[in-house]
């Protein structure tokens, strides 16, 4: 018996699987809804294809050769590799579908990005949107490997990033400012609990080393010499950090869009002078290669030429 010249059938592989499993020719074919002697064929012409016998007829139940129980593992290997690449063709084929792919930090999708789409979506008809949030670090990954056509974040052209050092375009949405703010003292009094003045290290509730806003904090303390901090607790996101400062464990530099409104009522405080905030711009980098048509009207209307013009 020789290998045949014809091409492998999917079918045979699963129809082998069926009748390792149950032992029976009749009870295989049962299982995989075809008649006996059809399935019959299938197995032998499987055996012709691999150029030998892969089951053991006389024994009762039907049992594999030694060639077939070699052949069994790397099979279920071969097929269960088929699936997952099928899974994740399929999985492929949903984000490119999405058509517009936006990475944003977390503070951005969640206190800016929902009203700025409804914004553009007044004007631009953009069809199915993909938001991916993570933390600055990772969103710059998620550029670079080209997963997203777009990235939200905080920009402070004094602090480079990646994408300034890789001239990514950029458009600029709006702007924030990073105010550092703590608890009251007490409820009666009207004082943080800490302030950027005076003698002694203070508590910091810091941004850690992914973070974007961590990079532009640690730019503005850099150049603050006179000021000692202490850092109490670290973590990736803003809203982490201002339930901290809430909770009274120190000063955190936080965008004004999330503490606005708890500056307003008086539930955090400015924890120093206006010298002390960090202005910052809200920015939209883009792929700088070609994109889908879609993304490239997004850009036109933000105003933007496409890169290279």
């Amino acid at each position: 018996m020789g290998p045949g010249n014809r091409p492998l059938d999917m079918q045979w592989l699963e129809d082998f699987c069926a009748l390792a499993e149950t032992g029976s020719f009749s009870r295989a074919a049962e299982v995989r809804s075809i008649a006996q002697p059809a399935f019959s064929r299938h197995i032998r012409a499987l055996e012709e294809w691999v150029g030998v016998e892969l089951f053991d007829r006389s024994a009762h139940p039907t049992e594999l050769t030694a060639a077939g129980q070699k052949f069994r593992p790397l099979l279920l290997q071969v097929l269960a590799d088929l699936e997952a690449a099928r899974i994740k063709a399929r999985l492929a084929h949903a984000q490119e579908a999405a058509s517009l792919r936006f990475a944003a930090t977390h503070t951005l999708s969640l206190m800016f990005f929902p009203q700025w789409l409804v914004n553009l979506e007044s004007g631009l008809d953009v069809g199915a949107i993909q938001m991916m949030s993570d933390s600055f670090q990772a969103c710059e990954d998620l550029m670079m490997q080209r997963r997203v056509q777009f990235l939200l974040c905080h920009r402070y052209p004094q602090s480079a990033s990646r994408m300034d050092e890789l001239d990514y375009p950029v458009a600029k949405l709006g702007t924030d400012v990073l105010v550092p703010v703590s608890a009251a003292a007490s409820e009666a009094a009207a004082q943080p609990a800490h302030a950027l003045q005076g003698k002694g290290s203070m508590p910091l509730l810091a941004y850690d080393g992914a973070s974007g806003l961590g990079r532009i904090v640690q730019h503005k303390l850099r150049h603050s010499p006179e000021l000692t901090l202490r850092e109490t607790f670290v973590a990736p996101h803003a809203v982490l950090l201002r339930s901290m400062a809430l909770q009274g464990r120190g000063i955190a530099w936080l965008p004004d869009m999330l503490v606005r409104e708890d500056l307003a009522q008086g539930r955090l405080l400015r924890a120093g002078g206006p010298s002390w905030d960090v202005p910052v711009e809200i920015c939209l980098y883009r792929q700088p290669n070609a994109m889908s048509p879609v993304a490239e009207r997004l850009w036109s209307v933000l105003g933007q030429a496409p890169p290279g013009r």
